[in-house]
């Protein structure tokens, strides 16, 4: 599928957007270990989603939709079935990941798999942090298919040299299956959606800095919730804001993760220096901050970037690709993203190579860009978005 978007036309309306796909695929995994019904709603009919739906099924997990809410038949820490076929992750990292800490604890072996780009990710680093509790994995070099043969797990101190929440609440997730406690450190705080979500669900949970601990073989319990947005994804909003941009924030409410309303407003937008330590809360959305610093006066830098380059594509190089097809300046620089504004983008023809954060950013280069842009493989947005260019195609007004 292509999508074409045409240049000039401003964004006007309002848009009720899904729940947060990381929170979901953590909401449905925990409620599947927790014995009796959960209900999660807001759930996001994304692809990764239903890859995640998908392989709790093949390990025996019944669940039932109506809307954007599932409903989820529990069958506790260990009470999950021996599946029949391989796990099939598709392409969602997260899915991969938390199924890997999940499993590891299990009393059977499994296979788990994924698509071609998922296939090309990094599978080592959170394989080693498992091993440290006694799992055994089986990987292709560094890479799925992953084999577990399930272990009886023990707790154990675990630090990941990067900050990332899949490594973290992987080993989380097997904590709960390990005896005695599990702790895990990271050099800066990435996402804490599972942190925020154990306690929902009975888990025992304390925060010292940057290590987080969990008691093991505590049975969780049913819960209800709705999937929204998450404090750690602020990182976005703030640099924008010091960048110029006029976002007003009303309307807070929720627990455990807070809702809000946001009202944009068009500014003037002036370049901004990213520090490393900023990164973790802003890693998914470098490729849509990129676009904006290409329209802002002065040079843009991004620092530490480089974990972008195991995503579900090569994204540090995607993201420079884009910029560049659009007629804008940017480069990498060791680690780091340089961006230098404003450009003057013009149409173009562009492949996202199966990478949804690049296909919608293109369609906002789009709407910047003079004369005609084409996205090619537009499809993939349903990773995360299905209803992206539904959506995007109503408040631009693109017939």
């Amino acid at each position: 599928m292509k999508q074409a978007v045409l240049a000039g036309r401003p964004l006007r309306g309002t848009l009720r957007v899904p729940g947060d796909k990381s929170i979901a695929h953590r909401a449905l995994l925990l409620a599947a270990m927790a014995p009796g019904v959960s209900s999660v709603s807001g759930v996001p009919d994304s692809l990764d989603v239903r890859a995640t739906l998908d392989c709790l099924k093949r390990l025996g997990v019944g669940f039932s939709r109506r809307g954007s809410t599932v409903r989820v038949a529990g069958r506790g820490g260990r009470g999950f079935l021996r599946p029949r076929t391989v796990l099939d992750a598709g392409g969602s990292g997260t899915t991969a990941r938390l199924l890997m800490g999940l499993l590891a604890g299990q009393p059977f072996p499994a296979c788990l798999t994924g698509d071609s780009y998922l296939r090309r990710r990094p599978m080592g680093r959170v394989a080693e942090l498992l091993r440290r509790m006694g799992a055994r994995i089986a990987l292709r070099g560094d890479h799925l298919p992953a084999t577990i043969a399930g272990a009886d797990l023990h707790g154990a101190r675990c630090a990941s040299q990067v900050p990332s929440a899949q490594l973290k609440s992987a080993v989380l997730i097997a904590g709960l299956l390990a005896r005695g406690e599990t702790s895990i450190s990271e050099p800066a705080l990435s996402r804490d959606h599972t942190e925020r979500l154990l306690p929902l669900f009975g888990a025992r949970l304390r925060r010292r800095g940057l290590t987080v601990t969990v008691t093991g073989q505590t049975c969780l319990r049913p819960a209800r919730l709705t999937v929204p947005c998450n404090p750690t994804r602020s990182g976005f909003l703030r640099v924008l804001e010091r960048m110029g941009a006029r976002i007003e924030v009303s309307h807070p409410k929720g627990r455990p993760e807070p809702v809000c309303d946001l009202v944009v407003r068009p500014a003037a937008l002036a370049a901004a220096d990213i520090g490393r330590a900023e990164v973790p809360a802003l890693i998914d959305e470098i490729p849509i901050l990129a676009l904006a610093a290409s329209q802002a006066r002065g040079l843009s830098r991004f620092r530490g970037v480089s974990e972008l380059r195991h995503k579900e594509s090569d994204r540090l190089t995607g993201t420079v690709r884009l910029l560049r097809c659009f007629g804008a300046k940017a480069w990498v620089d060791g680690d780091d993203l340089v961006i230098a504004g404003p450009a003057r983008l013009r149409g173009a023809r562009f492949e996202p190579e199966g990478d949804h954060r690049l296909a919608m950013a293109a369609a906002v280069a789009g709407l910047a860009a003079q004369g005609r842009t084409v996205v090619l493989g537009a499809e993939c947005a349903a990773a995360s978005y299905p209803g992206f260019w539904k959506g995007f195609q109503r408040l631009s007004n693109i017939p």
